[in-house]
């Protein structure tokens, strides 16, 4: 890799003839089953200018598997979204569209507000 310097600027200098620099990736997180996952889908309107979110919180696992539920959950309702952090948001208010998909997959759900 060329950019190799950038990620390790605090190491100096090592005396080691077999160093090898840890970059500190972690290693990769398994998704528990469905079944295990506990998924709370609330309504956020929250500095989104007045406008309704869906917000899909709880998912425990790996990033890819997140976005990879994101975008079923976008398409199965037809609206777009975005995966944020821990957070799945989908335009507009579709909770119970999106409480019902996620039971009928497996997941355990939890309503919140309204």
């Amino acid at each position: 890799m060329d950019n190799d310097w950038k990620k390790r600027l605090g190491v100096v200098y090592s005396t080691s003839d077999d160093y090898a620099f840890d970059y500190g990736e972690e290693e990769e997180v398994s998704t528990p089953a469905p079944g295990e996952q506990k998924l709370i889908v609330s309504l956020d309107k929250r500095h989104r200018k007045g406008k309704a979110v869906t917000l899909v919180s709880g998912f425990r696992g790996s990033d890819d598997d997140r976005k990879t539920l994101g975008k079923a959950l976008k398409v199965k309702c037809g609206v777009g979204g975005s995966v944020k952090g821990e957070d799945i948001l989908l335009q507009g208010d579709h909770r119970n569209q999106v409480v019902s998909i996620l039971g009928n997959e497996g997941y355990k759900v939890k309503r919140s507000g309204g």
